[in-house]
């Protein structure tokens, strides 16, 4: 690594996550409890699928492809909350390239009715209002009901808090109304399992991470109750966009960095098109409502959600302090995993000074 570059790998070390590493221990002084999920309101402010064992602070720097820096533990395939999410847009890209999505415009009632779509109030929601998280979905997915996460603020998000998390929010036309829902999330991920007919898992591996030479240690598990029989198919497991009530994607540093590169390449890989360049484009897209976000994207318009990135960065987030920086202009993807978020701006900072000096 360049002394810059060492400079933020040691300052990022120097300010992990206050979280226990066992998520099973109690908080010892200085640290908060491990996960999100106390925040809800009861009950459903309890774990619901199986969780692990972090490691360190860690993280993994590419510029012009090649790695130019690494610390912590890279490989250590470890759960990675709402990076996820944007692996669901990912997957439903790859749908798109297989034919089996071929209008993001259209009602999901249409293509799969009987799966949560059927409603007044839910019939009309496409593919594109889940993947910008504004289609005001009303429902329960796998015991939890839409209404836990309403109200929702999220860090990255520039709005103020409108109520009480969990609290009966009106709801708006789907379409209209920008907001933070894993509850939703996780119907997006059930959709696209009866689209795929096939676990998610499988279809990431065969079709975005072993095309990319990774995928060692990589695990997307559900809700211990989050199983279905499929027609034809058997008994599956729905998995969720993230590690809100446990579960998730656990995936390495180096993996995420192999996925964020993808980004880069436009879709190519090998010389093989993973995912259509025009959708990767659509995710990159700011939404109207929120021009803050893109398809499970974060974005950084004016250059002032994320500092020392540019206007045309792009980013994975997850709780726990993870993030997935993707940008152009420095022609780099940097991962941060378990990194404390009051420190990320300072990080970021240090490592764009690596960046622009090469």
């Amino acid at each position: 690594m360049s002394p810059l570059l060492q400079t933020a790998a040691s300052f990022a070390r120097a300010h992990e996550i206050p979280w226990p590493r066992d998520p099973a221990a109690s908080p010892a002084p200085g640290e908060v409890p491990w996960g999100v999920h106390h925040d809800d309101p009861p009950p459903f402010n309890r774990l619901r699928g199986p969780v692990h064992p972090r490691g360190p602070q860690s993280g993994v720097v590419w510029q012009h492809g090649r790695e130019i820096g690494a610390w912590g533990e890279p490989e250590r395939a470890d759960q990675t909350f709402s990076v996820a999410k944007s692996y669901l847009a990912l997957l439903a890209g790859v749908a798109q390239g297989q034919g089996l999505l071929p209008d993001e415009d259209a009602p999901v009632a249409t293509q799969l009715p009987g799966i949560g779509f059927d409603s007044a109030h839910n019939r009309g929601i496409t593919w594109a209002q889940l993947l910008t998280q504004t289609s005001e979905w009303e429902g329960s997915c796998f015991g939890l009901p839409d209404i836990v996460d309403r109200w929702r603020q999220v860090a990255n998000d520039p709005r103020p808090a409108g109520g009480p998390k969990g609290g009966a929010r009106p709801l708006q036309a789907p379409g209209t109304y920008w907001e933070y829902n894993d509850v939703r999330i996780n119907q997006l991920s059930l959709a696209l399992l009866h689209l795929f007919r096939q676990p998610l898992q499988q279809v990431f591996l065969d079709h975005v991470l072993r095309p990319l030479g990774g995928g060692d240690g990589f695990a997307w598990q559900g809700y211990d109750d989050a199983w279905l029989a499929l027609p034809g198919v058997g008994r599956v497991q729905s998995v969720p966009g993230g590690t809100h009530w446990g579960g998730g994607v656990a995936i390495s540093a180096r993996d995420q960095a192999r996925v964020g590169q993808l980004l880069l390449n436009q879709g190519v890989s090998s010389g093989r098109q993973l995912i259509p360049r025009a959708w990767l484009d659509k995710m990159a897209e700011p939404s109207a409502i929120a021009p803050f976000y893109g398809r499970l994207l974060w974005l950084n318009p004016d250059g002032r959600a994320f500092p020392g990135a540019s206007a045309q960065a792009v980013f994975m987030l997850g709780a726990g302090g993870h993030m997935v920086w993707i940008d152009p202009v420095f022609d780099a993807v940097v991962v941060l995993r378990w990194l404390d978020s009051a420190h990320a701006p300072a990080v970021m900072a240090k490592i764009a000074a690596a960046l622009i000096a090469g």
